[in-house]
């Protein structure tokens, strides 16, 4: 007999946010969370290596990456900061 077992790949999109640049960076991942925060603080060329303090600050679950990655744009697409902070507001209550 053959059992079958369904694997959930749990995905996120996730808010960073850096004190010493006032800044949110909004992304996606089908990692590990803490995985993926110590990639955007190990030594690499991109937009996160300007700094070493970014912390996430918000992060929603999805079963499937195409979800989290539209979440992403979503947001992304407020281009507003106060809407960001009222979400990771929101999500503390």
């Amino acid at each position: 007999m053959v059992s079958l077992f369904l694997f959930l790949y749990m995905c996120y999109t996730y808010i960073l946010f850096s004190e010493t640049l006032e800044k949110f960076y909004i992304g996606h991942t089908c990692d590990d969370l803490q995985e993926r925060l110590r990639k955007h603080l190990s030594n690499h060329k991109g937009f996160t290596s300007q700094t070493k303090d970014w912390q996430i600050v918000y992060f929603e679950t999805f079963e499937h990456k195409i979800q989290a990655l539209k979440r992403e744009i979503q947001i992304k697409s407020w281009k507003s900061k106060l809407k960001i902070k009222e979400l990771i507001e929101s999500s503390a209550e």
